[in-house]
């Protein structure tokens, strides 16, 4: 009898072990089964001319903002919309975008319809989604001190963002804006200012790049010691980072539709590999360093529709590398402690190799949408 009860308990229990696997292996799929490139969907981008009492904006922002103003419901906000409605929308964009020149508030706002920056589609998702619009602040005394309060972001998504490009007396300055930073210096800059805003950027364009974080799980699925991993994971940065640096300064390009198809296919054939070894091996460090060359060309993307003006490219590149590698390390870290704890398991190989399938599938998912919709 004691036997039986003994006999129905494993039964049950390993019931319970393959439920959780496939839990896990259904999860990954599910939670990571989004648009690998969503890091622009919801960025505004301005260009910011200081002069002597005047500051011009050009701003392309997502028209939904604006949605009670788009009488048609197009998705873009025309010169008979923007002239029908020019007081309201001066009121709501001088809440939303708030400049002081020496802690006095501007004099005048003037918003009207432009046209819009040339945006490539990898910039942001949906350009046809986005409105154009020219504010012109006016002071009745020379500007200085300028500081700027960006808050035109889309309710409860923290990735929204600002790029701000800003022209003064020959120089010119990047920020990011964020909806946790939203103040910043537009006259005299510190240096910190920008790097923090790059660092930001990079630390963002990891975590929301979801074909990247699964070819590092991928990578340390195998497991192995500390020192192996730290090769492999950092054979990887060296490489994204040299086709991050010349692709950013135009040395090397490569059509950014074939970087992505690349891209998932690289995902797929780690995670399959993962599925016929059950310990890494030596050249794994050398595929990392290989498909790392290709990672790093699709890492550049955000950089190269910036823009950067050559006078401060240098200092924005090593910055926004600087926050992809603190993402890296932190994605590597918590993969490394979960798969450790997993191996006190007997079962934890069938989870990873569930783990990997998933993976497998999401990524021939992103290789479809990349070789025959996009």
């Amino acid at each position: 009898m004691l036997e039986n009860v003994r006999s129905f308990y494993r039964q049950i229990s390993q019931v319970w072990k393959i439920a959780i696997a496939w839990g896990l292996g259904l999860l990954m799929v599910l939670g990571l089964g989004l648009p690998s490139q969503a890091h622009w969907a919801d960025l505004a981008v301005a260009d910011i001319q200081i002069e002597n009492q005047n500051v011009n904006m050009n701003l392309t922002v997502p028209t939904g903002l604006f949605a009670q103003f788009d009488d048609d419901k197009n998705q873009q906000l025309s010169v008979e919309e923007v002239t029908k409605y020019q007081p309201e929308l001066q009121k709501f964009l001088s809440e939303k975008i708030q400049l002081t020149a020496a802690k006095v508030k501007y004099d005048t706002l003037i918003v009207s319809s432009t046209t819009a920056k040339k945006l490539s589609s990898n910039l942001i998702a949906t350009p046809e989604n986005h409105s154009n619009l020219q504010l012109i602040y006016r002071w009745a005394q020379p500007i200085n001190q300028l500081q700027m309060n960006y808050d035109l972001f889309v309710p409860g998504v923290n990735t929204a963002r600002c790029l701000a490009q800003v022209f003064r007396d020959g120089r010119v300055d990047n920020i990011v804006f964020t909806p946790i930073s939203k103040n910043a210096a537009l006259i005299d800059a510190p240096i910190l200012q920008q790097i923090s805003s790059f660092v930001g950027l990079g630390i963002e364009h990891i975590f929301t790049g979801y074909d990247h974080i699964l070819f590092l799980v991928s990578l340390l699925m195998l497991g192995g010691s500390l020192g192996y991993l730290i090769k492999v994971v950092t054979a990887f940065s060296i490489s994204h980072s040299i086709t991050l640096s010349l692709a950013v300064l135009n040395i090397v390009s490569v059509p950014s539709r074939w970087v992505e198809i690349i891209i998932a296919l690289s995902i797929a054939y780690i995670a399959a590999e993962n599925l016929w070894r059950k310990e890494p091996n030596l050249a794994r460090w050398q595929l990392a360093f290989g498909f790392g060359l290709i990672h790093g060309l699709g890492f550049s993307s955000a950089l190269q529709e910036l823009e950067l003006p050559r006078n401060n490219l240098v200092v924005s590149l090593i910055s926004f590398s600087a926050g992809i590698e603190i993402g890296q390390i932190s994605i590597v870290l918590l993969t490394y402690l979960c798969l450790s704890y997993l191996r006190r398991f007997p079962w934890d190989l069938t989870i990873r190799r569930l783990i990997s399938v998933g993976i497998i599938v999401m990524s021939a998912i992103w290789f479809c949408e990349r070789a025959f919709i996009g």
